[in-house]
């Protein structure tokens, strides 16, 4: 299983479960800085159109192009259901933001073979690797 670092450092697209449009929540600012440090982010959100002026898909199953990374910004009880859904777009890599814990969800991760990280910020972890996808 990769690191935390090698998954962020080697995705390029991000498809962020529970993307918010609420620039006070974590669920917009951390998305929009990745963006801003070049990642391509697809929100997923089935109660919005658009965020960051990019569309929304409702669902992981909506999605029209493979992704590198599922981000979660959703509560634990719903973390199972994002990693099932993650396992079936055949999405090498899930991870659950800071203060998301779900062993279920890692059970299922690791049963599929796909790296997992939980209770962790991605924009931290960035920081933290001074990670950019910028050239």
């Amino acid at each position: 299983m990769r690191s935390a670092q090698q998954i962020l450092a080697e995705a390029e697209v991000i498809a962020v479960v529970g993307a918010s449009r609420d620039p006070h929540k974590p669920a917009h600012s951390v998305p929009l800085q990745m963006i801003r440090q070049g990642w391509r982010i697809i929100p997923v959100n089935p109660f919005v159109d658009e965020v960051f002026g990019i569309p929304t898909v409702p669902t992981l199953a909506d999605l029209d192009e493979p992704v590198d990374l599922v981000n979660v910004f959703r509560p634990a009880r719903d973390a199972v259901d994002v990693v099932r859904q993650a396992v079936a777009v055949k999405a090498p890599a899930v991870w659950l933001q800071s203060g998301i814990f779900s062993a279920e969800a890692r059970q299922i991760a690791e049963a599929a073979g796909i790296d997992y990280v939980e209770d962790r910020c991605l924009a931290v972890e960035r920081a933290l690797g001074r990670l950019t996808r910028l050239s």
